[in-house]
């Protein structure tokens, strides 16, 4: 599992990238910020199903608290 510290640019990378692995291009401008002891996920998607998928996907790869998922549907 990967450690986020707040504004820890290179961990939020590398769960971004181990993301849009796992999703492909299903999440379009895919953001992982670290926030507070937390995470938040940030982007866009076409469909709820995806949404879902990303937030059960980021709390399998960090220990880490879900803030918010901010990713758009539309």
């Amino acid at each position: 599992m990967a450690h986020v510290d707040e504004g820890d640019s290179e961990s939020e990378t590398h769960l971004e990238t181990h993301l849009q692995t796992r999703l492909g291009s299903r999440v379009r401008h895919l953001r992982v910020v670290s926030q507070n002891d937390g995470v938040i996920l940030q982007g866009s998607t076409s469909t709820y199903y995806v949404k879902q998928l990303a937030q059960h996907l980021i709390m399998q790869l960090t220990k880490l608290p879900l803030l918010a998922n901010e990713i758009e549907v539309r």
